[in-house]
């Protein structure tokens, strides 16, 4: 059975909601601009879960991968950020439609790189669905390194309030 990771945008307002429980739930809001919550869609028990990506950055390709952390083709593609995976919703998001049509050359830069992001991430699943899991578990567990569960969302507590969040 093949199984497809999704890219999807979040509901920035779920996350608002969830960020009132758990401080390390990303904000989607920097000095310039509201850019939107963009990342993997995946199951981890009875919870579909979202993990943010980060576009390529410099640092990426000196940086290793870690239990919450993921570079994507080594860096070039970008990064996972496990630490702030949140359980969502089918209402908390939506997919993104990488053949719509975009009217700028940066627009279509930036499909260009999620169309390469998600068929890299596609190719990887067993290993991207293996890494979630475990740092998921061990951070239920009480398992993790100090240093790595400060980073990391506080997945049992958002998914009790995932369940009060209405839109």
């Amino acid at each position: 059975m093949i199984i497809n990771l999704k890219i999807v945008r979040i509901d920035s307002n779920y996350c608002d909601f969830l960020r009132k429980y758990d401080n390390k739930v990303i904000y989607n809001k920097n000095d310039k601009e509201l850019r939107p919550f963009i990342g993997i869609l995946f199951s981890i028990n009875d919870y579909e879960y979202f993990a943010p990506l980060s576009s390529p950055k410099p640092k990426h390709q000196k940086m290793k991968n870690s239990l919450d952390f993921f570079k994507i083709k080594d860096g070039e593609l970008g990064a996972i950020n496990f630490n702030n995976m949140i359980p969502v919703k089918e209402n908390n998001y939506s997919l993104i439609n990488l053949n719509e049509k975009v009217s700028t050359m940066e627009e279509l830069k930036y499909q260009k790189l999620l169309r390469e992001q998600l068929l890299w991430l596609n190719a990887s699943y067993y290993q991207i669905k293996n890494k979630s899991m475990k740092l998921y578990n061990l951070y239920n567990n009480g398992k993790l390194p100090e240093n790595i569960k400060s980073r990391c969302c506080n997945f049992k507590l958002l998914e009790e309030k995932s369940e009060e969040y209405e839109d």
